[in-house]
């Protein structure tokens, strides 16, 4: 099982490891925003898996049963609304499942499809997702007394950064059809938001502006493409 230690005890919880013997699973593409949870587990005793599609988070499911498992709802194969639902419905449970996006309207579809709560993006607050992880327990797998926090703020490697940029720009190298065009568009928006890359993230918004609109691609595309590899490339400090 993965909630045991290596001698096959029970890890118990801490005050300051409260999420101790727990195993996340985070289901998300972008690798700068999975090293913010790495660094969230870190601190709070829990181990972390990932998956970066819905076809990996399944394949794990079939294998590992998790305690909790993060879903992002932007995935490049789908929706991760319709894996909420799937694992809400499966028994035994999952003893937490929770959505995660940086998208406004996000929060509303996670809990319809069945998720416990939401974690809106970006995610550093190490109170934060402890709250949204043990709220959803019930009383007895509460750790006992109070906890102990310190609440500095996570900060992701901007290597990971650079990781999410390639991904998109292999996205964008393979002239992407136009399901393709509004996941990047929604990856490279949620990326940026959490690096504090304003410049990004508005070109991001106004390619899905112009895809919803039906206005012509070619110059936000183009306006796209040039901040990733400028990214890449080092010429701008974010």
């Amino acid at each position: 099982m993965d909630d045991l230690d290596i001698m096959g005890a029970p890890l118990r919880p801490t005050a300051t490891r409260p999420l101790l013997g727990m195993t996340i699973l985070v289901v998300e593409d972008s690798r700068f925003a999975c090293d913010a949870m790495r660094l969230l587990c870190l601190r709070s005793g829990a181990r972390i898996r990932r998956a970066d599609c819905l076809r990996s988070a399944r394949r794990h499911m079939q294998v590992y049963r998790p305690s909790v498992v993060i879903i992002d709802l932007g995935l490049p194969d789908g929706c991760g609304g319709d894996l909420i639902s799937e694992l809400s419905e499966a028994f035994p449970r999952v003893d937490v499942i929770l959505g995660t996006s940086g998208d406004s309207f996000a929060e509303d579809v996670a809990l319809a499809a069945g998720a416990d709560g939401f974690l809106a993006k970006p995610i550093s607050s190490v109170a934060a997702f402890q709250t949204a992880i043990l709220s959803a327990l019930p009383a007895e797998r509460q750790p006992p007394g109070p906890r102990m926090i310190s609440d500095d703020p996570v900060e992701p490697d901007m290597l990971a950064f650079r990781d999410d940029m390639a991904h998109a720009a292999d996205v964008l190298d393979d002239e992407a059809d136009d399901r393709m065009l509004d996941y990047v568009a929604q990856f490279l928006s949620g990326v940026a938001r959490s690096a504090g890359d304003t410049s990004l993230q508005e070109a991001a918004e106004r390619l899905a502006e112009a895809r919803a609109d039906g206005r012509p691609l070619q110059s936000p595309l183009a306006h796209v493409a040039a901040l990733v590899q400028d990214r890449l490339s080092d010429r701008i400090a974010i």
